[in-house]
């Protein structure tokens, strides 16, 4: 079989898969089901041409990542060819357990145990199946292996990853602030004490993608009515396992009803690999085929709120900075016990208030660091003269109320 494949990609053009088992690794069906998870979860409700997926998103960071390859190996640095195809797999890889709607249903579908850990399980089941030959990309994935640089193209606040996924998120949803000057941020890539660094010349494409981090991350991904939705997607589940742990017969694929039924824990899938299969057969068709059906349970909290998922009536939702006292919810919560006799626990899936949290920069985690002439590394917070990147570093919090519709009708 012919397994020198090229793929045409919207965004960078013409991506070649640059070895047979990385080509073996894309047919797998844990790899294909990525075709049907959206990247924005439920951002095509603001932004209809989201319709990207994981599939997308995880041979754009591999593309780059061959970019960036390029680039370090031209200024010195030497990558194996070995070394290579590993830090393919381990970027092609490192999205594999998103579960269906990719983060809005992070600890919904299996609680605390984040994608990261699930891809890593993935990721072992795999290297079994192709006899040890991903050992190597798992090193790196949990940065075990001696050069740590390379890592850091995986995992850091300038990696591949956050490289694609904000020129490819400002494209499908045609959010212009996001785009960044991808091009020469790779171009300008260098290796300083083994820790990845940019070049002096490329500190002001850095700036800009810090500010275009926290401008998607306000306009795109933290949107309130992507929030909304969300949150909504999130109510419609709880109270589906809710119902399904008390007995009752929903409609559910078999896989996603497996779910529904158990609290499975990280320990559960370290003890039973048959679980990672069956986490791999869930997709967002699962969850959204049993929303159409519950939107006509007998149960009236299920069916409302499944229905206006499907109708894209959703959740109203004010921000503010400060937090909502209860005194401001006394209103809906009386309208909802007079008017719909909705009163105690059931009037959580109709108002709550919660928060969200955002900083487009970190620096207690590893920094940004530029790289001088002389051979001085600097932080770029510091380095910087945009006096913007300092605040970035603070990390912003909104809180919101939200409430269903019934509480104005």
């Amino acid at each position: 079989m012919n397994k020198n494949k090229i793929i045409n990609d919207p965004v960078y053009g013409f991506i070649t898969i640059p070895t047979e088992l990385i080509f073996d690794l894309i047919e797998h069906p844990f790899f294909q089901r990525l075709r049907r998870i959206k990247q924005l979860g439920l951002a095509p409700y603001v932004y209809p041409g989201a319709i990207h997926t994981r599939f997308h998103h995880a041979l754009g960071a591999m593309y780059i990542a061959m970019q960036a390859i390029d680039t370090l190996r031209s200024k010195g640095h030497e990558i194996t060819a070995e070394e290579e195809e590993a830090l393919c797999i381990a970027i092609v890889l490192h999205d594999i357990g998103h579960g269906p709607f990719s983060h809005a249903l992070e600890n919904s579908i299996v609680k605390n145990v984040p994608h990261e850990h699930i891809s890593m399980l993935i990721m072992n089941v795999l290297n079994r199946e192709f006899n040890g030959r991903l050992s190597m990309a798992i090193a790196i994935f949990r940065n075990e292996y001696p050069k740590k640089f390379l890592h850091q193209l995986i995992s850091s606040q300038l990696d591949m990853d956050r490289l694609d996924y904000l020129t490819r998120d400002s494209f499908f949803t045609g959010v212009s602030e996001g785009v960044i000057s991808i091009d020469r941020i790779l171009k300008m890539l260098n290796v300083a004490n083994d820790e990845l660094v940019v070049d002096e010349k490329g500190i002001y494409s850095v700036e800009k993608f810090i500010v275009a981090r926290r401008l998607m991350y306000w306009q795109v991904y933290l949107h309130k009515t992507v929030l909304a939705a969300e949150n909504q997607l999130i109510n419609i589940l709880k109270r589906a396992r809710e119902l399904a742990q008390a007995g009752e017969d929903l409609f559910a694929t078999h896989c996603f009803k497996n779910f529904l039924t158990h609290n499975y824990s990280e320990k559960d899938f370290v003890e039973n690999p048959d679980l990672v299969s069956q986490f791999c057969r869930l997709d967002d068709y699962d969850i959204f085929a049993s929303i159409k059906e519950w939107s006509d349970h007998s149960d009236p909290v299920l069916s409302h709120l499944a229905k206006g998922m499907v109708n894209r009536n959703l959740y109203k939702i004010k921000l503010r900075a400060q937090p909502f006292e209860e005194s401001e919810l006394k209103g809906f919560r009386d309208h909802l016990s007079s008017k719909y006799k909705i009163s105690g626990e059931l009037q959580k899936y109709f108002i709550f208030t919660g928060k969200i949290e955002n900083s487009a920069y970190t620096t207690r985690q590893e920094n940004i660091n530029i790289l001088y002439k002389n051979g001085e590394v600097k932080d770029i917070a510091s380095a910087s003269d945009n006096l913007s990147i300092s605040a970035l570093s603070e990390a912003v919090v909104k809180h919101y109320l939200s409430v269903d519709s019934y509480c104005f009708r």
